[in-house]
């Protein structure tokens, strides 16, 4: 049996793409999956699953489920719960010592990026952010604020579905996957 993490890009924002979490996690168990807990209006999800399926197909059933329950289409990113936790150690920032204003936040992307589109990502104001890529995560130490990255807007040029979290919801997420 496995846990995994679904989330959801671009749901329950500016009043676009509404689905109340409980209508998501009836969704999920009508679905099969086990254990099923939502995290936050963003479309965070956890579930347990005994089925075979690969990531690629497992993720085109929830989201084929998305557009058939809800009426709209929605990118899903997932991971496995072994996954996330190696997402969280290799936080290449340190959360202890952050400096007052500074953040971290995580973009999850579906697939790893090619390395000449990595090149097309804005290049980075070191007053405002860093960041590093590392497979299919992209992490960011922010100075000040995530609005003001020009990095984080430019990341559709990754041509891949991509969706952000701070560090805080990252390691919720943690907890509660270690709960399942």
């Amino acid at each position: 049996m496995q846990t995994y993490l679904s989330l959801l890009r671009g749901i329950n924002v500016s009043g676009q793409k509404l689905i109340k979490m409980a209508e998501l996690k009836n969704m999920f168990e009508a679905m099969g999956f086990l254990s099923v807990k939502t995290y936050i209006q963003s479309g965070n999800v956890l579930f347990r699953s005994d089925l075979a399926n690969s990531e690629e197909a497992l993720r085109e059933r929830i989201e084929d489920e998305i557009t058939a329950v809800f009426g709209f289409q929605v990118s899903v990113i997932l991971r496995t719960a072994e996954e996330w936790e190696q997402i969280i150690r290799d936080c290449p920032y340190d959360a202890a010592n952050l400096k007052e204003g500074e953040s971290i936040y995580v973009t999850l992307l579906r697939d790893r990026p090619e390395p000449e589109d990595l090149g097309r990502i804005p290049a980075a104001d070191p007053s405002l952010e860093e960041y590093r890529v590392n497979g299919r995560e992209v992490y960011f130490l922010f100075h000040q604020s995530i609005r003001d990255s020009k990095v984080a807007a430019g990341l559709h040029k990754l041509k891949t579905p991509a969706t952000t979290r701070n560090w805080n919801t990252m390691n919720k997420l943690l907890a509660l996957a270690r709960t399942l």
